[in-house]
């Protein structure tokens, strides 16, 4: 399991967790005032956000794939491979038809920082190898 500190999930108290591969922390935390609610992903001095709505939207993809899938982590404009979690989370048939990623130059590594938060929750089994995770729902 992802070593976590628990916070209580907003800004002042964020939850501290570890990359996939256990080898970087990062803070992240709930917008729910935000237009529209974000995640918040705060890497060192770089701040990510994404639509809040995907962990239910990713939790649910994943129930109806129902098996293992590799993350593909990815920056915003570098290529990524078809069946991987990045994958789906720019892809025009996910449910925003698009990036999830609000902050443009820095939509990217949805599956780097996503996937340990719906570990945190407890909503999937996540990989913690030195690369090629992978995760499932629960």
């Amino acid at each position: 399991m992802n070593r976590i500190t628990y916070g209580m999930g907003v800004a002042g108290d964020p939850w501290i967790l570890k990359t996939p591969p256990q080898g970087s922390d990062f803070e992240v935390w709930k917008d729910e005032a935000a237009d529209p609610p974000a995640l918040i992903v705060q890497v060192g001095k770089t701040r990510l956000s994404y639509q809040l709505r995907a962990i239910e939207d990713t939790h649910a993809m994943l129930k109806m794939h129902g098996d293992w899938m590799p993350l593909g982590n990815a920056d915003e404009g570098k290529p990524v491979k078809e069946g991987t979690l990045e994958h789906w989370a720019r892809s025009k048939d996910n449910p925003v038809g698009g990036y999830y990623g609000l902050r443009k130059g820095y939509r990217g590594r949805f599956a780097n920082y996503v996937s340990p938060v719906l570990e945190m929750l407890g909503l999937v089994e996540l990989e913690h190898n030195a690369r090629n995770n992978r995760l499932r729902a629960k």
